[in-house]
């Protein structure tokens, strides 16, 4: 199977998954390549997908026998398996295939997936991403790759410079990837535990928000100053017609896989621990239209301040 003939799906469209999408459909088009199948829960998300010229295919079953690889970018493990469940039906059909899953699942679910396609033929690729919805939308992902060597090397030209800027080589064992990404998603919580804390500090004791938050982009840089802006631009709770940047929901998610795979190695993540504590206690005061960052809310409450800030919405 030469490159050029290799036919591409897609599932998943939310805030990442639309963005990556359409700049492999780009990709594909500018260099005359066969157009981007996809399909969705909801189809019409992919509205934006199919001006650009790709191919709506109404059942992930079809998606399957009509492509030769196949990315996925899914909220949940269980939707995953549930997807997966629903190929796997195909047998002997998925020989050859390609299956490329850029989301956050815990390493137990790339193993099954390895395990559960080779059984048929088919190769499975765990390829999370880091980066926001924003950085998926530029191009500018950073995939952790791993899975066998030689689908690997085929589907290297739809990641790097299309949806990604580097790729970090994981191997050929699928539980790396994931491990991974999952170690990235430690410390980019952590960090919004520790910033939500001090600007908490920085409310009750009189410095201010601002002056902080310009202390922490000149000293720690642009990437520490966006997770601080989440915060003191009330994005931590947006109006409930607006979709989060990391949704509360996923992030607690993230955060369970993280303190699992820790306890059954006998080691703790105290900071996560606390983080994912407040998470929880966010999401049962407010509701589920909450960002990652909203820890900063509960950690207002601690303080005896309100949940919501001058700049975030004022309740649900």
């Amino acid at each position: 199977m030469t490159f050029p003939a290799l036919r591409v799906g897609w599932y998943g469209l939310g805030s990442m998954g639309l963005g990556m999408s359409l700049n492999l459909q780009k990709y594909l088009k500018s260099n005359n390549l066969s157009p981007l199948l996809y399909s969705n829960r909801t189809l019409s998300k992919g509205d934006l997908l199919r001006d650009e010229g790709a191919v709506p295919e109404e059942k992930f079953e079809d998606l399957v026998q009509n492509s030769d690889v196949i990315f996925t970018m899914i909220s949940m493990d269980d939707v995953l398996i549930e997807l997966l469940n629903q190929a796997l039906v195909a047998g002997d059909a998925l020989k050859g295939k390609i299956f490329v899953d850029t989301s956050t699942i815990h390493p137990d679910t790339s193993e099954w997936a390895t395990s559960r396609l080779s059984e048929h033929g088919a190769a499975f690729i765990a390829a999370p991403v880091f980066g926001a919805s924003t950085v998926a939308a530029a191009g500018k992902l950073i995939f952790a790759v791993s899975g066998p060597v030689k689908a690997v090397e085929t589907i290297r030209p739809l990641l790097k410079d299309v949806m990604g800027r580097s790729i970090i080589d994981m191997g050929e064992d699928v539980r790396k990837s994931s491990l991974l990404k999952i170690s990235g998603n430690i410390l980019v919580i952590s960090f919004m535990e520790v910033i939500a804390e001090a600007h908490v500090f920085a409310e009750v004791t009189g410095i201010g928000n601002q002056q902080l938050e310009e202390f922490i982009g000149n000293m720690f840089g642009p990437v520490l100053e966006s997770y601080s802006k989440r915060i003191t631009t009330g994005a931590y709770a947006p109006p409930l017609d607006t979709s989060p940047g990391f949704a509360a929901a996923l992030a607690s998610k993230d955060m369970k896989h993280a303190l699992s795979i820790a306890s059954s190695h006998a080691t703790r993540l105290p900071t996560l621990e606390i983080a994912s504590s407040r998470l929880i206690s966010a999401r049962e005061y407010a509701g589920e239209c909450l960002d990652s960052s909203a820890i900063y809310g509960t950690g207002r409450l601690e303080a005896g301040l309100s949940f919501w800030s001058e700049k975030s919405r004022q309740g649900n």
